[in-house]
């Protein structure tokens, strides 16, 4: 389901007349991350960056995932609940993908190689039979964020998203986990994920890296890691 269907019913939660000190704010809706990043959406490079996905989405370009669900993965797991965290890059952009979950696709969609890779390595691992579908919401629930350094993207555009604030605001999510609890396992899979392991206190967490599930260099390291 890409944007346009869903306008009608979001368009008043991000549209051109709500103030950009809250636009974005107004779609997380879990409390206790909402405590953990207090003030967080009143910083300068945050105001910037709900002007600049409230644009986006009231101009003729399709922006993916639906509005509603840019902030899926925080919503879907509480800070109170992270027990994993796995980082994708940014949303999937062709139509009916995205689901603001990292790797994750809606029940129905092809499963994309990423993802159908991560599957045979948990099978190779530890025996998991793999799904027939990519949705990812029973891992969310159980304490796995599934957080994109990016949350939002333009159809057909990788990256188009990128350097807008989104790496400021999932940064901090990082920075916040790390500082905050204990104990979490980061899966940092391919060089832009792994950059990410200079955020995390490694004397607290456990950092699992290893290359990217892409079909280009799941070979190169990813199967086998274990």
């Amino acid at each position: 389901m890409d944007l346009k269907t869903l306008m009608d019913s979001s368009q008043q939660t991000l549209s051109p007349s709500t103030s950009n000190s809250d636009a974005l704010e107004d779609l997380m809706v879990e409390e206790t991350w909402l405590e953990a990043l207090n003030g967080e959406f009143q910083k300068p490079y945050a105001l910037a960056l709900s002007k600049f996905v409230q644009t986006e989405i009231c101009s003729s370009s399709d922006v993916y995932p639906p509005t509603h669900l840019i902030f899926n993965a925080l919503n879907s797991t509480p800070f109170s609940t992270v027990k994993v965290v796995i980082l994708g890059q940014d949303p999937y952009h062709g139509p009916g993908q995205a689901m603001g979950l990292s790797f994750s696709v809606p029940e129905g969609v092809k499963v994309p190689s990423s993802l159908a890779n991560i599957f045979k390595e948990f099978q190779k691992d530890i025996g998991c039979s793999i799904p027939s579908h990519g949705n990812l919401d029973k891992w969310a629930v159980q304490g796995v964020l599934l957080l994109n350094a990016v949350l939002t993207v333009r159809k057909h555009q990788a990256n188009s998203h990128a350097k807008k604030g989104w790496e400021q605001f999932t940064d901090t999510v990082i920075k916040t986990i790390s500082q905050k609890k204990e104990g979490v396992v980061f899966l940092l899979w391919g060089n832009s994920a792994r950059e990410k392991s200079r955020l995390v206190d490694a004397t607290k967490h456990h950092i699992l890296q290893a290359a990217h599930p892409s079909g280009l260099s799941a070979n190169r390291g990813f199967f086998g890691c274990r």
